[in-house]
């Protein structure tokens, strides 16, 4: 699949036909079944330790296996597949399709028509709710308002599947040809996808040979073209935990004498971190960005200017209102913005315990302090050793001999894509110019999606269109999450038209 494609199979549906239909299948179905979807507190395994017995991540799965087998795409198989003691994995089959004679007359005299597979990807399980919602609304109180839905996990990533499906219905509806479509929906992505690869094991065989990935669980960096991720960066995380004594003491009697366990756990992390620039110290977690991703970032930073760091709701100076002057950035530079959350080692502190609540914090010396850590690695670093270093570097020689314990809740090894085949970004320059009249655009993602570290070692010649709905605003994970429904049907009809024209790449 290294070829250009001729003209007629860059385009083989008609564009403005396509957009009606997916927007009519949003319109009139996909909305519901989504907002029917976020009312479900469906949290990922980490987030929910007895998964199983509340049953709800069971719930949505059923929920998108009936709505797929509602719509009758002929020839898909669908099955739900448990393996022992993991969260069930969604997956569909769709043989190939030569299409209508008609499209094929039209496009066999300049192509011929792939054995390779396309595999679509997309998760069900979701984040914690977080704090810090809007009044009106909520992670499982589903609201659509000027295009956008609200609520915990339709942009991120619930709506993959729908999506997916509704591309392959507006395929077969228009008689054009499609190769080989398998989907594969997890329910363990926001836990690190650590129940992914003992499924993508056992079905090895059935997922083929696998030529194009759909991913839809990433960003776009606007809402006016087609955006195409081309990195991702890794993760280490873990509590760090320090104890100094086995019991709580107050303060006038032991402070001086006992050190706090909140500065000892302070000088660890200066060990980690210089907390003036927030720049990770060990040279070891850093990496040379390669030419071409500096290349495609200064062309996107150019694009979306001051918009990369304008675009996040930062505190003011009157604490809350918008009538003091605004936080600063890290730069105002376009382009390190963009590469300070795409290929910058970074670390954040995301949760704490053994610190009261303030309603409740007498003068007490407290006996421990624990913090959960995120380092976000760049896209080349290996996971796996730098969890390992975190490790040493926080536990040996402990101040006064404190105790101190790092816990990982483990690591994902970062992703950088291969190059694009000529056909792939002729087929993606062509989609984003029918759908959004502006070319594709190429951009670094701050996340992880553990899958594609997978997929990429697993099928090292495969394209990938790592794409999604999670754009200026949209914030995932947070509070306000949602998905930006004219986008949605606009990258659904490219996909649409993605998956067509590699029917023709050979």
């Amino acid at each position: 699949m290294n070829a250009p494609l001729p003209a007629a199979c860059l385009n083989p549906i008609n564009p403005a036909q396509t957009l009606s239909q997916i927007t009519h299948a949003w319109d009139t179905d996909l909305v519901n079944q989504l907002t029917q979807y976020i009312a479900i507190p469906a949290k990922s395994p980490m987030f929910d330790a007895d998964w199983a017995a509340h049953g709800l991540i069971d719930r949505v799965v059923q929920n998108a296996f009936d709505w797929v087998q509602a719509q009758k795409v002929a020839g898909l198989q669908l099955e739900i597949i448990r393996l022992d003691g993991r969260t069930p994995v969604l997956f569909f089959e769709l043989a190939a399709s030569e299409g209508t004679t008609e499209n094929r007359a039209s496009q066999a005299n300049s192509a011929s028509a792939s054995s390779q597979t396309v595999l679509m990807y997309g998760h069900l399980d979701k984040q914690p709710e977080f704090a810090g919602w809007r009044a009106d609304l909520g992670p499982w109180s589903p609201k659509y308002e000027d295009g956008k839905l609200y609520g915990r996990g339709g942009a991120d990533d619930g709506y993959a599947i729908y999506a997916a499906i509704t591309a392959l219905q507006t395929l077969q509806a228009q008689g054009v040809a499609h190769p080989r479509v398998v989907g594969l929906i997890e329910t363990c992505e926001e836990s690190g996808s650590y129940d992914l690869l003992p499924y993508i094991d056992a079905l090895r065989q059935r997922l083929g040979d696998v030529g194009l990935v759909i991913c839809l669980d990433s960003g776009a960096g606007n809402y006016d073209q087609l955006w195409l991720t081309n990195s991702l960066r890794g993760m280490a995380s873990g509590t760090l935990k320090v104890q100094v004594l086995t019991e709580g003491i107050h303060s006038g009697d032991a402070s001086g004498l006992v050190p706090s366990s909140f500065r000892i756990l302070r000088h660890l992390l200066d060990r980690l971190e210089d907390s003036a620039t927030g720049r990770l110290l060990p040279g070891s977690f850093h990496c040379e960005v390669p030419a071409d991703r500096l290349a495609q970032a200064q062309a996107t930073a150019a694009i979306l200017g001051d918009e990369l760091y304008k675009r996040f709701p930062w505190a003011h100076a009157d604490c809350g209102g918008s009538g003091g002057q605004a936080m600063l950035p890290t730069t105002t530079d376009p382009l390190q913005a963009l590469l300070a959350r795409t290929w910058t080692p970074t670390l954040s502190v995301t949760g704490a315990e053994g610190l009261p609540a303030m309603n409740n914090a007498g003068n007490v010396l407290r006996p421990f302090t624990a913090f959960k850590l995120s380092l976000r690695l760049p896209p080349l670093i290996d996971a796996a050793s730098a969890v390992a270093q975190l490790k040493t570097l926080l536990e040996d020689n402990a101040p006064y001999q404190a105790q101190v314990t790092f816990e990982s809740d483990g690591g994902a090894t970062g992703w950088n894509a291969p190059g694009s085949a000529p056909w792939f970004e002729q087929a993606l320059n062509q989609a984003s110019k029918d759908y959004f009249g502006a070319p594709c655009g190429y951009i670094g993602q701050g996340g992880t999606i553990p899958l594609m570290n997978m997929l990429s070692t697993g099928f090292p010649k495969a394209q990938m269109m790592v794409c999604g709905v999670l754009g200026p605003k949209s914030n995932a994970h947070g509070p306000n999450e949602f998905l930006h429904v004219p986008y949605a049907k606009k990258l659904n009809a490219a996909v649409a038209q993605v998956i067509a024209a590699a029917a023709w790449a050979a």
